[in-house]
């Protein structure tokens, strides 16, 4: 095989090569053989070196992935064998009213937490931790078997044992803290609000984060507390702080072995409200007075607004829960009765009470009549005392005669608002299709934004509405009824408290805010410009009619107001009884501003079930003006306090709407 080549020779000496070759020939002849075989064996070598090259490439990949890429993960990973972190829960922002008394605050508590990976793995270790636990946090052994026995123990997540357990036991668990592996303390913050039930429905309430909540809160934690209701709920992304820790070095069993340092938290921000601490005490107090007098009475509202930037400056429902209850977190047995509490304590009328409005509706007729030209402001209409369709008669309170627009305000005559409602008399109709259109642009008929939750929208109807809800047509009697705040119109106190605002400032419909700035720990304010709807929707002058007319109703000789015409500052109003259920119950409204000339608050006041306007809704804002206005003002000094009586008796005066 060597010389195998040379056989190939072309030459003539070919045999005498063979038999003698030379050195040269010899050694180019091993050259050549070595080279063939070196060929043939990189052939067979090439798949074994191809398979080892990979190998090789994959193992020094995984040395970067493990050694470079995952090196902070698994150095994360050592150090948590070795380091627990447990939650700060930061204070939540403080709530303060517009003279900065301060409405919710925060109180340091302790929660009592376990985490079920952290918990010996045998059942003896955990029971006896049970017993002694239990006795500590003064709960039952088996309650506390079932709620930690059940609990996934690979789970490095937090749960809740016991929430504001109280200074002296948090002091025994920490002094013990050895002889609980798997139980931690969590530094938190109990929410207090000072000024008690008048505030709640403003407030609303925190409380620990449900499972349902939790999914739609990603970053929130089992332990966390979130705001249920009320500016506590809307805020909720303002008022939650960040969370700090305190690092604990644990030992290979979970107990605590040192407190290695502490990530403080950061408290959240501050809200500071239009909302006047003075006005609301003083509202809930007439408030509650009216429900302990009247018997009839299911319940009662008062919105405030000011009408120049839409600020609420009160907003009051009785009869109220005490929200104080909810943050320390409320027993079963307390939130059963409060829900099962027939006055209905959890519902807040003065945003969610849907009601028909009765004749505080005519301010927005007589604006709609003015606008649409079927009248003018001295327009007269002869009042018989009823108004007779066929076979119907739609009856006035009483016979007011010849009345123009500022008389039919002052003496609220039906007469007057039928007429240019339906149609009477030479006196062209409105009809419901404008006077729909005017009741919506005063906000009526759909939820004006306040920053609270469960606002009602009320109900403005129309031809096809009433089609859909009862199978019959739009009638004039719809009409009639509709004009004087009746049949199928509902309202809340404070779309009403907004409209009248709208009134006042000539026209200038805002959405109605709590909240005027929000604070962040550096003290950095973010206020919160007023939001205007909209505004030049009606004329100055027709506004300034309805004033006028509003104005006649506390001074006029027979306005069904004129019991506030002793106050020291001039108001304007519009008395309201309307009719719900069997036609012996009404509501008592009243609609009113101030002052007449330059208004800084504009009020509506209901009281639930409560009877004639005159008889109970104008005596409470009567009263609340006199706070406002007289003592809070300074006009009188509250040790002279004495209201200016008109000459007439109080009977005489509140003798009839």
């Amino acid at each position: 095989m060597i010389f195998a080549f040379l056989r190939k020779r072309k030459n003539n000496n070919w045999e005498r090569e063979i038999e003698n070759p030379t050195f040269d020939q010899r050694e180019a002849a091993a050259e050549v053989a070595f080279s063939l075989w070196r060929e043939k064996r990189k052939k067979r070598e090439r798949p074994f070196l191809f398979f080892i090259s990979v190998f090789f490439l994959l193992m020094a990949g995984r040395l970067v992935y493990l050694q470079v890429l995952k090196r902070e993960t698994f150095e994360k990973m050592a150090e948590q064998n070795r380091i627990k972190k447990v939650s700060i829960k930061a204070p939540r922002g403080v709530i303060v009213s517009r003279e900065g008394k301060i409405l919710a605050n925060n109180v340091p508590s302790f929660d009592a937490v376990f985490v079920p990976a952290d918990l010996p793995k045998d059942y003896s270790s955990r029971k006896k931790i049970y017993s002694q636990l239990g006795e500590i946090l003064s709960l039952n052994d088996d309650f506390l078997s079932s709620m930690l026995e059940n609990a996934d123990f690979s789970s490095h997540n937090a749960f809740l044992i016991k929430e504001n357990i109280g200074y002296e036991k948090a002091v025994v668990l920490m002094e013990k803290r050895e002889k609980f592996p798997g139980i931690y303390l969590e530094e938190t913050a109990k929410r207090e609000y000072p000024e008690g039930v008048a505030f709640s429905f403003v407030l609303g309430y925190d409380g620990k984060i449900t499972q349902a909540e939790l999914k739609e809160h990603p970053g929130y934690k089992l332990t966390d507390y979130i705001g249920k209701n009320g500016l506590e709920y809307s805020y909720e992304n303002k008022l939650k702080g960040q969370d700090g820790e305190n690092y604990f070095e644990v030992d290979s069993l979970g107990k605590v072995k040192d407190q290695l340092g502490t990530r403080r938290p950061v408290e959240g921000k501050t809200l500071k409200l239009y909302l006047d601490a003075g006005l609301q005490k003083k509202a809930f107090e007439v408030l509650q007075k009216i429900l302990a007098e009247n018997s009839d009475a299911t319940g009662a509202a008062m919105v405030a607004i000011d009408p120049r930037n839409g600020g609420v400056l009160a907003l009051v429902s009785v009869p109220a829960y005490d929200n104080n209850l909810f943050a320390g977190g409320i027993s079963h047995e307390d939130y059963v009765a409060l829900i099962e509490d027939g006055r209905k304590p959890m519902f807040n009328r003065a945003i969610s009470g849907e009601y028909p409005p009765g004749s505080i509706f005519k301010t927005i007729m007589a604006v709609a009549a003015l606008e649409e030209k079927i009248i003018t402001k001295d327009t007269v209409i002869n009042c018989p005392g009823r108004i007779t369709y066929g076979s119907w008669v739609f009856p006035d309170w009483k016979t007011h005669g010849p009345t123009n627009l500022k008389k039919a305000l002052a003496e609220s005559c039906d007469v007057y608002f039928y007429a240019v409602g339906g149609g009477w008399n030479g006196i062209s109709a409105l009809t419901i299709d404008k006077i729909g259109v005017y009741a919506k642009k005063f906000g009526l008929g759909s939820t004006l934004g306040i920053d609270l939750p469960a606002e009602a929208k009320g109900n403005i109807p129309d031809r096809e509405w009433k089609f859909k809800k009862t199978g019959e047509k739009w009638y004039i009697g719809d009409d009639y009824h509709f004009s004087i705040g009746q049949g199928f119109a509902l309202v809340t106190p404070l779309q009403m408290a907004n409209a009248v605002a709208a009134i006042a400032n000539g026209g200038k419909l805002f959405r109605p805010s709590l909240v005027e700035k929000i604070i962040d720990v550096d003290g950095e304010e973010d206020i919160l410009k007023p939001d205007l709807v909209r505004s030049g929707f009606v004329s100055e002058s027709n506004l300034a009619s309805v004033r006028e007319g509003m104005r006649e109703t506390v001074v006029g000789s027979s306005g069904s107001g004129r019991l506030l015409n002793g106050l020291k500052v001039a108001t304007a109003g519009k008395t309201g009884t309307a009719q719900f259920g069997s036609e012996d119950k009404t509501h008592s409204w009243y609609v009113s501003f101030g002052p007449y000339e330059n208004p800084e608050i504009a009020m509506a006041v209901l009281v639930e079930g409560g009877g004639e306007g005159h008889s109970w809704a104008v005596p409470a804002t009567r009263e609340i003006y006199h706070w406002y206005f007289d003592l809070q003002k300074g006009t009188l000094p509250e040790e002279e306090e004495k209201v200016e009586e008109n000459d007439e008796s109080l009977e005489a005066i509140i003798s009839g709407e």
